[in-house]
């Protein structure tokens, strides 16, 4: 029996984050510039996407450039930066042709104006698509967006627009760049590490997390489905026992 006739489609996450880490690794150990990992990572981003739409996955939200990232080497930000205008206009077709619609999350007016245009343009063309949803978190930081959603509810409590007393989980929720996404389920992180980097601080409180040795351009079917499995197998209780969740 495959990897894939072992998953139960009736117990999926759904939503399923990844931190995509090791393509400047990958790159190295083959003798190659960080580019060319990069260049090669798409292809797991294409792979990973396709398949979690054909198993049911809803969204699917995918680290592709942190608030840190920017610190890197201006030559392998160009590089990032080309590549993701060269991704989003070459998938389009294969969004629209697997009725993904597309998303972003992060401090966007960051981002050069090209790549503002064709994220736009893409989220546009496909924003009819109900079959999944597929965010792209750029120039995205956790705690940056922790302290907008402080900054926002403090300015509504100001002049009178919230009230301290209704402040809850809710509220924040409303006010995070994930407002219309549910909390995470399943958090995957390649290449042996094992941090969270900044990444969904508030939205993963809950979820279950996978980490595996394999560098972000090895990461293909049987690797996603592992993760799956071993997130299927585990029980999750949300804080309450095992006998008061059977």
């Amino acid at each position: 029996m495959s990897l894939l006739d072992s998953i139960d489609k009736t117990n999926l996450p759904k939503h399923l984050a990844i931190i995509m880490d090791g393509n400047g690794r990958w790159a190295k150990q083959k003798g190659f510039l960080r580019a060319f990992g990069h260049e090669n990572g798409t292809k797991s981003v294409r792979i990973t996407v396709e398949e979690c739409a054909k198993l049911g996955i809803n969204n699917l939200t995918l680290y592709a450039f942190s608030t840190e990232n920017w610190n890197r080497p201006k030559i392998e930000v160009d590089t990032l930066m080309k590549l993701l205008v060269h991704s989003l206009k070459s998938e389009l077709k294969t969004l629209q042709e697997n009725n993904i619609r597309l998303n972003s999350i992060g401090n966007l007016d960051k981002l050069p104006s090209s790549i503002q245009k064709e994220l736009n343009e893409v989220i546009e063309s496909t924003k009819n698509n109900n079959r999944m949803t597929l965010t792209l978190a750029l120039s995205y930081g956790s705690r940056e967006e922790l302290l907008n959603v402080v900054k926002n509810i403090s300015d509504k409590v100001k002049n009178n627009i919230i009230s301290i007393d209704t402040i809850d989980e809710s509220i924040i929720n409303q006010h995070l760049y994930t407002h219309n996404l549910p909390d995470v389920d399943l958090l995957i992180r390649t290449s042996g590490e094992h941090r969270i980097s900044n990444f969904l601080l508030w939205q993963i409180a809950y979820a279950e997390l996978y980490f595996t040795d394999v560098l972000w351009p090895d990461f293909k079917e049987n690797d996603l489905y592992e993760a799956i499995i071993s997130y299927q197998k585990r029980e999750r209780r949300f804080g309450k026992t095992s006998e008061q969740i059977k």
